[in-house]
């Protein structure tokens, strides 16, 4: 007895100290995990990326050059860090089209990693979309070419190799892809690029020693969430503006951190288009929320001699305090700095109406579709490249229904569609969720309903993809693959392409 109760004091004292250990460790871990950046000093000029300029073929074609490089940058001076871009060390040019453009993109790799090019928001054949079914080997040439069909929107290109997405992006393969057309052409909204319509990428990075640091730490299931924030590849950065009303071409290229934008002094400011163009209408708001992948713009009006910082806030949509704490939504950065002159050249006022979406409302549905996510796995299947998921006919529309059933935060895109959201959780969705969207936030626990239609070219063997645009989640399997066929054609057969960084 005396022998079994010296046992059962040592075991409790050690369960005890255990306990506290770990109830330590998780206290640090959670009052150390949110991160602020609020009172930043914006002491470097923003970039504004490039236009870049195509070669017009003799038939018309815009023929525009891509280059996939390594290199290096100086994130802090003095110190450079490896990096890969377009045409460039880090990140690449902006590209620029017109509906109705024919477009080809020549794109090189000079890698010495097989990569892609996907024009994330672009309607397009499937042969053309860049994704994991399009690689380009290093020293290998890739010509995608189509014809630009759909209205005036924000779109950008980045990298899309299965399991590797993650890592393409963060390295610095991103760019941004603006249509124009002839309705959003005639509109007063601010529209001189690099002036008073500014291109903002925002990414998060950790910077350690000079080099960038993909560790994603202890318990962070959403993936990569940096320590600070950078636009256009500029940290700290300010922008000098003269004019009253300056555009925002919002960007949302991190790989998993969500931003609920908005402006220090609580400004409000108008959200004139979502994802796939313009909104029908100007939206004042004060709060804008995006997720990976997806863009917003809004337009700002200044004062002369004023400054206005956009920042991201601390947010809700996360399920359990502990995983708001770990995913970021307790964080708070400062963005970008605006800096008015002292004298402004007058705006004219926003229209009172911008543009209809050209996206269905679900009254024509001729299938309806569930997609349960969970961090790995849509409807309990991980991504195989040689499975075709889905088959729809081209020219019909559906209705998707996506629920989140698990308790981490997920969005879901799709490739080659603008979709229309009816539903959150059976309600109507807020009035900023209004409008043409290809990617779409799912909180835990929440269920929205999507519609959207295929109009595209018909290619039964060869998917577009539909997926979680947290690049962790991406790569861990959480996607799937769809073929569009003609009526009463069956789905044909799709191939793995030999990789060795893939599922």
């Amino acid at each position: 007895m005396p022998r079994l109760k010296r046992v059962l004091i040592v075991t409790v004292t050690v369960v005890t100290v255990l306990a506290a250990v770990l109830g330590a460790a998780a206290s640090w871990l959670y009052t150390s995990a949110d991160v602020s950046t609020a009172g930043t000093r914006f002491g470097r000029a923003l970039a504004i990326p490039p236009l870049a300029r195509p070669t017009i073929e003799a038939d018309g074609t815009k023929l525009f050059e891509l280059t996939m490089q390594a290199g290096q940058k100086e994130f802090t001076a003095g110190k450079k860090a490896e990096t890969w871009g377009f045409n460039g060390a880090h990140l690449g040019p902006t590209l620029r089209a017109q509906r109705g453009d024919k477009v080809k993109v020549r794109i090189k790799n000079t890698l010495d990693e097989r990569s892609t090019v996907h024009w994330h928001g672009m309607h397009l054949p499937a042969k053309m979309d860049g994704g994991p079914h399009q690689m380009v080997e290093p020293g290998d040439t890739w010509t995608p070419q189509w014809t630009v069909d759909q209205p005036a929107a924000s779109l950008w290109y980045h990298p899309h190799p299965h399991g590797r997405t993650e890592k393409h992006v963060q390295r610095g393969l991103a760019g941004m892809f603006l249509l124009d057309d002839d309705a959003s052409a005639t509109l007063a909204l601010p529209k001189n690029y690099g002036v008073d319509d500014l291109p903002v990428m925002v990414q998060d990075v950790t910077i350690d020693g000079g080099k960038l640091d993909f560790d994603r730490g202890l318990l962070r299931d959403t993936g990569f969430l940096g320590e600070r924030t950078m636009v256009n590849g500029t940290l700290d950065p300010y922008r000098k503006v003269s004019d009253e009303l300056i555009r925002l071409r919002l960007l949302n290229a991190s790989t998993a951190r969500i931003y609920d934008f908005g402006f220090a002094d609580d400004r409000s400011f108008s959200m004139v288009a979502t994802d796939g163009g313009l909104r029908e209408m100007p939206l004042r708001l004060d709060r804008i929320k995006l997720s990976p992948g997806e863009r917003a713009e809004i337009v700002v009006r200044m004062a002369p001699g004023e400054r206005a910082v956009l920042r991201s806030f601390p947010h809700e949509g996360y399920g359990s305090g502990w995983e708001r704490r770990l995913a970021g939504g307790d964080d708070t950065f400062d963005i970008l700095e605006l800096r008015a002159d002292k004298v402004l050249r007058p705006s004219p006022e926003l229209p009172a109406e911008l543009a209809k979406p050209e996206v269905p409302d679900g009254s024509d549905s001729v299938r309806e579709r569930y997609f349960g996510l969970v961090t790995s796995s849509i409807n309990g299947r991980e991504m195989k490249m040689d499975r075709i998921d889905l088959t729809v006919t081209r020219g019909t529309a559906e209705t998707w229904t996506v629920r989140n059933e698990h308790g981490t935060p997920h969005n879901f895109h799709v490739h080659d569609v603008q979709f229309r959201i009816l539903e959150v959780n059976g309600k109507q969705p807020s009035p900023e969720l209004q409008g043409a969207k290809d990617t779409v936030l799912i909180p835990p626990d929440t269920t929205v309903k999507l519609a959207m239609r295929f109009d595209g070219p018909a290619d039964p063997n060869t998917p577009y993809m539909y997926h979680c645009h947290l690049l962790y989640h991406e790569d861990l399997g959480m996607m799937g693959q769809f073929v569009v066929v003609e009526k009463g054609q069956k789905a044909g057969t799709v191939r793995a392409p030999d990789s060795h960084a893939g599922h």
